[in-house]
């Protein structure tokens, strides 16, 4: 079944004046990871290739976009999870048959040592979300040209892009696609306040499940031009604030998108508006808010 075409084309959310957000927990699985993990599929082709497994060291979204399409494909996925993550990211890729090993809290680091040794010595296909190239890409060509598309229709001017950064993919692929059209753009990664690794920090633990993995990984920090910190717990009111008030349940990290957005807003006031991405659904975070 091709499942892959019902991935993107999300609509743009209006949060406030000036603050829009790409609705992007309504793809398939709930997240934005469809995107780079179906567009990594989809290049490298693994079963193409011989292989039968597909592995990949993740925090939860992109492991379950793989479980998902790993599904659709008849291919067997594993996947190496720091055992902080939520419960419900846990049982939504148990859910769709993939197998789970998990290492101590935040050590993504291990997390892709083990991958990397399992690929190797199995035989396996490394997804590698952390430096694959097609990641970028599949932002570049699928959710940049879409906010890039939106703004063209609606006559709007893009004064800056608000994102988290797990991989960098979806910062440098929108930057790749959008800057060009809009060279006055701000780029403001947003990291937590409790692993501010951008900002010069050291890795520690924090609540902002997806973001802030402990390296900048894909990120060219050339191409940032702020960087917000916020902290899990602001991040969180501000998730349930938007459900509240928007009708909008969504996760912690896009909690944290709009946080950051409003702060930036608040701070440089710019003239034209500011775009961020309400990453995945909230119903995979019960057991942490």
């Amino acid at each position: 079944m091709d499942l892959i075409k019902y991935i993107g084309d999300t609509p743009m959310i209006k949060i406030s004046n000036g603050l829009y957000a790409k609705a992007e927990l309504m793809n398939p699985t709930g997240s934005i990871k469809d995107r780079p993990a179906s567009w990594i599929l989809k290049v490298q082709d693994p079963k193409s290739k011989g292989f039968d497994t597909i592995c990949e060291a993740t925090s939860g979204n992109m492991g379950v976009s793989f479980a998902w399409l790993a599904a659709t494909m008849g291919l067997t996925c594993v996947i190496v999870m720091p055992d902080n993550m939520s419960k419900e990211r846990k049982q939504t890729l148990e859910y769709y048959g993939a197998k789970l090993i998990e290492v101590e809290a935040g050590n993504f680091d291990r997390a892709i040592e083990i991958r990397d040794e399992l690929c190797e010595q199995n035989g396996w296909f490394n997804c590698n979300q952390f430096g694959n190239k097609h990641n970028i890409e599949a932002h570049s060509f699928t959710t940049g040209q879409e906010i890039l598309n939106w703004a063209v229709d609606n006559k709007r001017e893009i004064s800056a892009m608000v994102t988290g950064t797990g991989t960098g993919g979806t910062l440098m692929g929108c930057h790749e696609r959008i800057k060009p059209q809009f060279p006055d753009m701000k780029m403001v990664a947003v990291e937590p306040a409790e692993s501010a690794v951008m900002s010069g920090g050291e890795p520690g633990l924090h609540g902002i499940q997806g973001i802030g993995d402990g390296s900048k990984f894909l990120v060219n920090m050339e191409n940032v031009d702020y960087i917000q910190q916020i902290s899990t717990e602001d991040a969180k009111d501000r998730a349930r604030e938007l459900a509240k008030t928007h009708g909008l349940f969504v996760g912690i990290s896009a909690g944290a998108n709009i946080l950051a957005a409003e702060k930036f807003i608040a701070q440089t006031k710019p003239e034209g508006d500011v775009v961020t991405f309400l990453c995945d659904r909230g119903d995979r975070y019960f057991s942490c808010l």
